[in-house]
């Protein structure tokens, strides 16, 4: 239950970062935008770790290099959103990036991609997708 009640929080924060960051960049600029974001989302992370005390840095050296850049896509999401909202509005930016991260969780799922358990993709999985895509076609009309 508690997994679904963070992820459900953090589907809303999505969002309202989303129009928080369409709204900044039009005063100082998308990249701009995305970096302020970055900076506050740092100190953020930093300060819920100070105050946890989770003494787990100790693991840091034994995460692959790879998997250290993962944070450097969220510039690419920052500034996907911020284009997106300005050029299709908030629903359709948000619908199409839900649609991606599903394609993309299939890929990661069906092929065992980054350690996760490989998972079988069966028809209500695809019917469910496609759904969502026939949706996203409904609201761009």
């Amino acid at each position: 239950m508690r997994g679904i009640i963070f992820a459900f929080l953090a589907g809303g924060f999505i969002t309202l970062q989303g129009v928080a960051n369409s709204r900044i960049s039009q005063d100082i600029g998308p990249w701009q935008a995305a970096t302020v974001t970055q900076l506050t989302g740092f100190l953020m992370a930093l300060l819920i770790v100070m105050i946890v005390r989770d003494r787990k840095w100790k693991n840091f050296k034994g995460v692959r290099p790879l998997y250290l850049t993962g944070g450097s896509f969220a510039a690419v999401v920052i500034y996907g959103n911020i284009f997106g909202i300005k050029e299709i509005g908030v629903t359709l930016t948000i619908a199409v990036i839900l649609i991606a991260q599903l394609a993309i969780t299939f890929l990661i799922d069906g092929k065992g991609w980054f350690g996760v358990l490989k998972q079988k993709m069966r028809l209500p999985q695809f019917i469910g997708i496609g759904m969502m895509i026939a949706g996203v076609v409904i609201l761009k009309f």
